[in-house]
């Protein structure tokens, strides 16, 4: 038995955590650099916000519906995440973060009587533990879980926030009720021809006329998602491993034309790359610098541009990978052009324990033992204070984040304060 746990209106939810008199008020949360809508409450879609909307087109109808806006405040928002898995596993060893609100459980091997009730009690203590609200689907596969799901969430008063898909006449029904846009897997083209071929739910995809057209349009990947949605469980648990591509890019908040502050904002994604590499105990083999500029105001046809280099030995030194993505950027960088967007992308990434060493070339050894102490300072105290020369001490990269609320978990500064009286 398969479980998937998605996280209600996350983003809306964590903030409520520690501001919970916005509960059952509207909220929306921007993009990066407060851009665009990227979340939304259930009573800002009932006020008709719509989803991806630019913040500066809705900002006077935000403001009159008085819908509380916010930043992203991803610290916060993957604290809790990290909190939210920590307890589902007390409930199951076998867990897939799915995405940052969702996880898909299995049960197998596990004597469980009554599913509803197991997932009740999971609902009540996220909901306990955590205040953040969930709705849990259940099924024989990872794709009826997703539809289980999308019951118990549509259907709050019924289901009580969880749903089992454990009959024949259950996950028929729930096949016929479910709209084939809303199948996992199933994107805007797909669901535009899937309609052109008359199937409109998930049940018409199942049936054995539409197989030739499935495997035609959608080779295996449609021929496993229909195998998952008859019940027969064809796709196991993704477990986590390590990223095999690393990459740091940022818009930058104003306009960037300067090569010194380009090399600053070059060499803090790249020490944030090494800082990932050595976290996950790995090293790479190429660095590939990005940069965009503005294309409005550029003469040039082009305005992204990349550069890749391979390292003559495997690295995860900020050193190393910084002075090569710098001395890139001195071939790329032209003066009197406006940048919008830069970013540093490591590749080739391999075990730390299998790097190959050289005879005539290799890193200088003192460059591991000055990485430890900047990594044991930053996981002691949270923050980036051991920096190289030519990174900015005040800043690791700024956005424009006017609408953005305290790290609440994460920075002693902004740890809640309690008056005992």
């Amino acid at each position: 038995m398969y479980a998937l746990v998605d996280c209600n209106n996350f983003y809306a939810s964590c903030e409520r955590v520690f501001q919970p008199h916005l509960i059952g008020k509207p909220i929306v949360i921007l993009s990066n650099n407060d851009g665009c809508i990227i979340s939304r409450s259930d009573e800002a879609k009932a006020l008709g916000i719509p989803m991806g909307a630019p913040e500066f087109k809705v900002r006077a109808e935000l403001k009159q519906k008085n819908i509380h806006v916010f930043s992203s405040n991803y610290p916060l928002y993957g604290d809790l995440s990290s909190r939210v898995m920590k307890i589902l596993e007390s409930f199951t060893p076998h867990i897939e973060p799915y995405s940052i609100d969702e996880a898909f459980l299995n049960f197998d091997g596990m004597s469980i009587p009554d599913f509803h009730d197991y997932g009740s009690k999971m609902k009540y203590r996220l909901q306990k533990w955590l205040s953040i609200p969930v709705s849990i689907g259940f099924a024989d596969t990872k794709a009826l879980s997703k539809v289980a799901n999308k019951i118990a969430r549509k259907f709050p008063e019924k289901t009580k926030g969880v749903y089992v898909i454990d009959t024949e006449e259950k996950r028929i029904k729930a096949l016929k009720w479910t709209k084939i846009e809303d199948v996992w897997g199933i994107g805007f083209r797909l669901n535009k021809k899937m309609k052109a071929k008359n199937i409109n739910t998930a049940y018409d995809f199942t049936l054995p006329h539409n197989e030739a057209f499935i495997k035609k349009e959608m080779g295996v990947v449609g021929m496993r998602l229909k195998y998952e949605l008859e019940g027969k469980s064809v796709l196991d648990l993704d477990l986590p491993k390590d990223r095999k591509t690393i990459a740091i890019t940022r818009s930058f908040d104003g306009n960037i034309t300067t090569f010194d502050e380009m090399k600053e904002r070059v060499s803090t994604f790249a020490t944030v790359c090494a800082e990932k590499l050595r976290k996950q105990k790995s090293c790479c083999n190429n660095v590939i610098v990005y940069l965009r500029k503005d294309k409005y105001k550029t003469e040039r046809q082009h305005y992204n541009f990349y550069k890749m280099e391979t390292i003559p030995f495997s690295s995860n030194s900020s050193i190393t990978i910084s002075n090569i993505a710098v001395k890139m950027l001195k071939n790329m960088f032209e003066e009197g052009e406006i940048y919008k967007k830069a970013g540093v992308i490591v590749t080739g990434i391999i075990p730390e324990n299998q790097k190959q060493f050289h005879l005539f070339e290799e890193e200088n050894p003192k460059h591991l033992k000055l990485m430890k102490v900047m990594d044991d300072y930053f996981k002691k105290t949270g923050e980036r204070k051991i920096r190289l020369g030519n990174q900015d001490l005040q800043r690791t990269w700024k956005m424009k984040q006017n609408h953005l609320s305290k790290k609440y978990t994460t920075d002693f500064k902004d740890i809640l304060k309690i008056s005992c009286q």
